[in-house]
């Protein structure tokens, strides 16, 4: 009923819109299109436009070649950097002239964590002039003007996530808490070799395989996550590898990039329970657990994380200024801090929520 219910919610932002922008991660281009989605917006009637945000993590030639083969119209960007959202705008003005409309409407929409809130963020910050109710729209939703016929939704659409495998994958689910951690680990093995099969040999030095179960079988090997009696402990395998991708420390693109910090892996408990109560406040957060929260400062660094919607909680502390945390939390999960409270004397905390 959920899904249905988020689905729904979904058609109704496409029904409102002229233009559908699909927000996609660059870096995981298979992983973070929805093709139900796609054919919803085209057999709807209505344009279709992809952007691929988080751009400046991926190479400029694969880029200008997907943008090459796409049957669809494709924009790289990076909100978070600034960059491309003038090409962006360029596009829309495009598609909106073969609209016999006064008044266009522009609605985001994709997984959560793609930064479909950046960028609007970005792009009313710099340019909207007014806002305007919607009529027979959701109660409390707004266009923003944009120029002077383009209007974009405020509030994006959130596809949802239809099945566990895809919730692990994006980071919605810890891979230490999964029961079976193996078929979504091959899942992310195939997507891995369809996009960009050199990444595996990139990170792990593997360059010859059948199949996806040889691959995770030898980076087993190489870890040295071996079981009594010499086999290679499968599971075990898969869960460092899954956390490997939700972490950020493995990605499509590049060698490895060495962390130049290290964390113990915390807060588990405290985490759940926000999950459970869906917290996604930061001093509400605080005002719960901050006695707890404080037993753990010191020079340790410690992290914990965890998805609730579209959003991601994150706590860390072992820092003697909070800028530093910040910082430390965004380059390790490669998501942006929207909201944070610190916390501590000596020896700093942080809890934040990401996007």
């Amino acid at each position: 009923m959920k899904q249905k219910k988020a689905w729904a919610i979904v058609k109704e932002v496409i029904n409102e819109a002229d233009i559908v922008v699909e927000v996609v991660d660059a870096r995981d281009p298979i992983g973070t299109r929805n093709r139900k989605l796609e054919r919803m917006v085209l057999e709807s009637g209505k344009k279709l436009l992809l952007v691929m945000n988080k751009a400046d993590l991926v190479p400029k030639d694969w880029a200008e070649e997907y943008k090459r083969k796409s049957e669809i119209p494709v924009v790289f960007i990076s909100a978070r950097e600034r960059k491309g959202t003038g090409i962006f705008r360029k596009e829309l003005k495009k598609l909106a002239k073969e609209i016999d409309k006064e008044k266009v409407k522009v609605a985001l929409i994709g997984y959560p964590n793609v930064g479909k809130s950046t960028i609007i963020n970005v792009l009313k910050g710099k340019h909207a002039v007014g806002t305007a109710p919607i009529p027979g729209y959701t109660k409390g939703k707004q266009l923003i003007r944009l120029t002077k016929r383009i209007w974009l939704l405020d509030t994006p659409g959130v596809v949802p996530i239809d099945d566990f495998d895809e919730l692990v994958i994006k980071g919605g689910f810890p891979a230490d808490k999964i029961r079976d951690p193996v078929k979504p680990a091959l899942k992310l093995i195939k997507r891995i070799l369809e996009t960009r099969k050199e990444a595996i040999t990139e990170k792990f030095g593997i360059e010859k395989f059948e199949n996806e179960e040889e691959i995770l079988e030898e980076i087993g090997k190489r870890r040295g996550l071996i079981k009594a009696g010499g086999e290679v402990d499968i599971e075990e395998t898969a869960r460092w590898f899954l956390r490997e991708w939700q972490t950020g420390r493995f990605t499509l693109f590049g060698k490895e990039e060495k962390r130049e910090e290290e964390y113990l892996p915390s807060f588990h408990d405290i985490l759940e329970y926000i999950k459970k109560e869906k917290i996604t406040e930061p001093r509400m957060i605080l005002w719960k657990f901050g006695k707890k929260l404080e037993e753990y400062l010191g020079s340790e660094k410690r992290l914990g994380t965890i998805q609730i919607d579209e959003f991601t909680v994150a706590i860390a502390t072992g820092f003697k200024k909070c800028p530093n945390a910040l910082k430390f939390i965004e380059k390790v999960t490669g998501k942006t801090v929207i909201s944070a409270e610190c916390f501590g004397k000596k020896w700093k905390g942080i809890v934040a929520i990401l996007e």
